[in-house]
Parts: structure tokens; C-alpha cells; sequence
């Protein structure tokens, strides 16, 4: 069985759009293809057909190959929870809390666990498209390395380099590359990608040729800037200040919780025409026009409860509020809705609790209890259709009698309820990730606010994108020499 793994000079070279091309590319040619990384550093998360989670960058490249997603398409899964702790995560199921000096010491001990799902997906495909993670040039944390050139090794995977042109300095990050890393590292790349070209291609042409000569690897091509890959979820918080967002009539404001998980759920809304789309970075004020504040997920509950308040952000609602605005929770924000919040095992960190906002009849309590399940089902109010999934430790409790008028938000598909909604609608919150992709549900929660929505499901929409990707790359990679390197000829 075949398989190429893409590896990158530096984080967010656009790696993960690359693979979720050539995954497309070649699916479109008749191959079954799958995709694989090895270890995910991502607070962003999609729950998996047998049960388990995996980076959401994954599930991109599993829609792209048109496949179900698999906790073996991304073995292992880092989920940062504080500057210095995660959450590790292998085969989709939560494995314990280490600090990162202790996952430096022990990632060497995955490496089987990877090898075995790498094993599994290549005995199901015809093509398995590997990506990287982070650079291999970081050879301070080669020692026990999975995520690059150590799985490459392992696995015998052929490597192309990927570099992004659109930040500067590509030739010396790509020569770099090669002058530092281990001669027999440095063997398993064949070739190279430069991504994120504007301009006319020509002028690069001694530019590719110098990095040809200087590495010894033959480039397999200029992929230029494709306008259709901003329409594929990011994977990276770190573009929230910059490309996610959005120009229109109505302001939706998203606080940047300094843990944000599942930023993708607002990817339909940054496509509205008639939104503005605003994601508010730490140190500035909500803006007082928002017409809707949603209060995202994250992977640390109580401790962005209080970095939501040491920004000042509760002042900024409370006044929204006061306005007659809308209020939306989602999972970590739906929780922050409450009264309380308590944490007795002390899933998120030492044992505490907190208060909540208050603008609900809740009360959750965090276990180690992780529910992962696919959910579908409709709005109580209006019948609107979503499909969603939720992943969250925390058991919410929902008492009516507290503040009578209140209700359920959602009905789920097995009659069950979830979430909560003041009676005039104005104030929500629930578990479900994903809501706004069903057109449906996303045209009534706009409606609420007098917009009008484009009726796009966002999985046709990204279906779109993705072919659009592939025709692109079609048309700049050397495609038929990555077959060929990948051990395949079709």
C-alpha cells in the first residue's frame, strides 16, 4: 500500500489544507484514500464514528477523501489546557493530564500506538496522506519525535517539505531545513511545495531552482494562493484575530477565551452576507453594537470564567444584556451561563468551583466522564433542524422552578432535551458544536436578530471548496510524481 507524508518548515505552512487537497485530488482519480497524523496539538475536536475524538483538521481530510471518520486517522491528540498541561488523548479516549516536560520524557512511549493505527489505515486504502506536525526542524524535540521525521523513519513514509512563501524568507527556511536536520532525516524528503503564492510565478523561478540545488530535492511545484481555502475550517486559534471574520449589517461577537475549543462552529456564519462577524481578542471591549455575544467552547471551563472576567467581558454582557440583546452559550459557554460550576475530581485543574454568570438555571459539574456521540434533532421554538456533536466532561443540571418561564432549547433525536432558553428567547445556551452548519437552524437563530441567511448547508459548502482545492492543485503539483513517490501509479 502507498502513502506521502507532508511535512512543514514551520506551523501553519498550510499543511493541513495541503492534505485535504491531495486527499481530494487523488479520491477524485478513484483511489481510496485516507488520511493520518500522527499527533495533534488541537483544542479543536470531532468526535468519531467508533466513539472517540480526533483533531478537526483530521475530519476535514476524512470528508475530503469521502470517508468516515476514524480515531486511527489521528492516534494521538494534544489538548492544552493550561500554558504548561494538556490533555493527552490516544486512540480517542482520554489517557491522563501531563505537564510538558513529562509528554517531552514519554511521547516516545505512543509510537506504537501510532504505528498500529498507521497499520490499520493502510490496510483499508489504496493511498494514506500523512501529515506533520509543527517542523522537523525543531531538532531540540527530535529525541522520541512521532510526529515527523521519528514516524517517517519508523513507518518508512516518504517526506515532502512544504514551505509558505506568503510569510518570507521560504529558501532559507527550506535550505534550513536541510543544514540542520539528521543526514538520515534529511533522506527521507524527496522533494518539496512551496504554498501560498501571489503573483506572477515566473519571478520565483531562480528562487526554486536555487532551492533545488541547494537541498537536492526536486520541487514538485508552486501551489499559489487558492481563493477556496478560505472556506475550509481553520485549525489554529492563532488566525482568529485576523482571518476569521467577517463584514455586515449585524454584529455577532465572539470572545476570545484564552482556551477556545470548536472556533469552527461560527465558520457559517463568517460566510453570512449580512453578518459581521467579530472575534474580540483579550485586552479589548465587546463591541456595544453586537446584536448576538456567543460565548464559545473551551477546553478549561473555570479558569477562562475567570479570564472572561479579568478581561472585563462580564461588565460588557451585563450591559448587553441590560440593551435587550441576545446571549448564546456553546458547551464551556452554555456551563458559564449558570449559577455554578464545580469540579470536585478536578478534571481542569485543583479542586474548585465557581460561579457562574447567572443568566440560567444551571448547574454543571465536571466528571471525568467524557460524552462523545454525533447528535442531531431540533429547536423546541420553532422546529428548526441542526446536526451537531457533543464532546464535554461536565454534567449540567437544568431547574426550571429556579426561574420559571425558562425552557429546554433543543430536542434531540431520542426525545431527550438539552440545553436552556429564557421564555422571551433572548438569552441560550447548549452542548451541541456544529449548530449553526444545518441552514435551517442557522436562518432561525439570524432571523431572531432580523437577518436574512444564504440557505448553505456548511458542508456543501466546504464539499465545494474542497473540490475547488483539488482542481487547483491539479493544476500546479506535480501530482503524478507524488503517486510515484507514494509507491502508487494510478
Amino acid at each position: 500500500m502507498a502513502a506521502v507524508m507532508l511535512q512543514g518548515t514551520g506551523s501553519d505552512v498550510g499543511k493541513s489544507v495541503l492534505v485535504a487537497g491531495l486527499c481530494r485530488l487523488f479520491a477524485n482519480r478513484g483511489l481510496k484514500v485516507l488520511p493520518f497524523k500522527p499527533q495533534n496539538m488541537s483544542n479543536n475536536a470531532a468526535v468519531t464514528a467508533d466513539g472517540g475524538e480526533i483533531g478537526r483538521a483530521q475530519a476535514l481530510q476524512a470528508m475530503a477523501c469521502r470517508a468516515e471518520l476514524s480515531t486511527d486517522m489521528n492516534p494521538v491528540l494534544i489538548k492544552p489546557q493550561s500554558d504548561t498541561g494538556a490533555q493527552v488523548i490516544v486512540h480517542g479516549k482520554v489517557l491522563g493530564q501531563l505537564g510538558a516536560a513529562d509528554y517531552q520524557g514519554r511521547k516516545g512511549e505512543l509510537l506504537g500506538a501510532v504505528l498500529e493505527s498507521y497499520a490499520r489505515l493502510r490496510g483499508r486504502a489504496d493511498l494514506v496522506v500523512v501529515e506533520g506536525a509543527g517542523s522537523p526542524a525543531e531538532i531540540n524535540l527530535r529525541r522520541g519525535d512521532i510526529a515527523n521525521m521519528g514516524f517517517a523513519r519508523a513507518a518508512g513514509v516518504p517526506v515532502i517539505l512544504v514551505g509558505d512563501i506568503d510569510r518570507g524568507g521560504v529558501i532559507a527556511s527550506l535550505v534550513g531545513t536541510r543544514v540542520v536536520i539528521d543526514p538520515d532525516d534529511a533522506a527521507m524528503i524527496r522533494g518539496f511545495l512551496i504554498n501560498k503564492f501571489r503573483g506572477d510565478v515566473r519571478l520565483f523561478d531562480d528562487g526554486y531552482a536555487e532551492i533545488a540545488r541547494r537541498t537536492g530535492w526536486p520541487g514538485l511545484g508552486v501551489v499559489p494562493w487558492i481563493a477556496a481555502a478560505r472556506q475550509l475550517p481553520a485549525e489554529d486559534g492563532v488566525v482568529l484575530e485576523t482571518a476569521r471574520r467577517s463584514e455586515g449589517a449585524v454584529t455577532i461577537a465572539v470572545p476570545m477565551l484564552s482556551r477556545i475549543a470548536n472556533f469552527d462552529d461560527f465558520d457559517p456564519l463568517i460566510h453570512e452576507p449580512g453578518v459581521r462577524l467579530v472575534f474580540v481578542p483579550p485586552g479589548q471591549a465587546i463591541p456595544a453594537d453586537a446584536a448576538l455575544i456567543i460565548l464559545p467552547g473551551t477546553k478549561a471551563t473555570i479558569a477562562d470564567l475567570a479570564f472572561l472576567r479579568a478581561q472585563g467581558w462580564d461588565i460588557d454582557i451585563a450591559a448587553h444584556v441590560r440593551r435587550g440583546g441576545h446571549l448564546l452559550g456553546i458547551c464551556g459557554g452554555y456551563q458559564m451561563l449558570g449559577h455554578s460550576i464545580t469540579d470536585p475530581q478536578g478534571i481542569e485543574g485543583p479542586d474548585r468551583s465557581a460561579a457562574g454568570l447567572g443568566y440560567l438555571p444551571v448547574t454543571t459539574r465536571l466528571t471525568d466522564d467524557k460524552r462523545l456521540t454525533a447528535t442531531t434533532g431540533t429547536s423546541l421554538a420553532d422546529g428548526a433542524a441542526f446536526a451537531g456533536y457533543e464532546i464535554h466532561s461536565g454534567r449540567t443540571t437544568f431547574d426550571p422552578d429556579v426561574d420559571p418561564g425558562t425552557a429546554p432549547l433543543l430536542r434531540l433525536a431520542d426525545g431527550s432535551h438539552d440545553g436552556a432558553t429564557t421564555a422571551d428567547g433572548r438569552i441560550a445556551g447548549c452542548y451541541i458544536h456544529g449548530l449553526f452548519n444545518d441552514a435551517r437552524q442557522r436562518a432561525a437563530w439570524l432571523a431572531r436578530l432580523g437577518v436574512a441567511s444564504d440557505g448553505v448547508d456548511q458542508a456543501q459548502r466546504v464539499d465545494v471548496a474542497l473540490d475547488a482545492l483539488a482542481a487547483a492543485l491539479a493544476e500546479t503539483v506535480d501530482s503524478e510524481q507524488i503517486m510515484t513517490m507514494a509507491g502508487t501509479a494510478r
